[in-house]
């Protein structure tokens, strides 16, 4: 599979997460028919140049947002979560329980199944 083809199902699985929502790196791999790479979805997240993909909803595991190559990055992904109503603990964590996308982290993979 060609990386364009992988970057535009990445980014296609990241479209789907509405505002108020988040997705981990590993979900968004596993909705765009990549499991096990999580660091993939990194990867094309830190070369996105397409404004129209809501990358700022994808977090890590542990519900902490990653950094990008861009040194303000962070603050400006939280800032964005934040104005769709994401709210973070004192130690700068998400509930995912209360805000990630889909019911399971598999939820939607069906629809993903035509990219591949």
């Amino acid at each position: 599979m060609a990386e364009d083809d992988r970057c535009a199902r990445i980014y296609a699985a990241v479209r789907r997460v509405p505002k108020g929502r988040v997705a981990t790196y590993g979900q968004i791999a596993r909705l765009a028919g990549l499991p096990g790479r999580a660091r993939l979805v990194g990867k094309a997240l830190g070369a996105l140049k397409d404004a129209s993909v809501p990358w700022h909803r994808i977090v890590n595991a542990a519900g902490k947002i990653s950094g990008r190559s861009e040194a303000d990055s962070p603050r400006e992904q939280r800032r964005r979560l934040e104005r769709e109503g994401v709210r973070f603990t004192p130690a700068g964590r998400i509930d995912l329980e209360g805000y990630r996308f889909g019911a399971g982290a598999d939820e939607g993979a069906e629809s993903f199944r035509r990219f591949g």
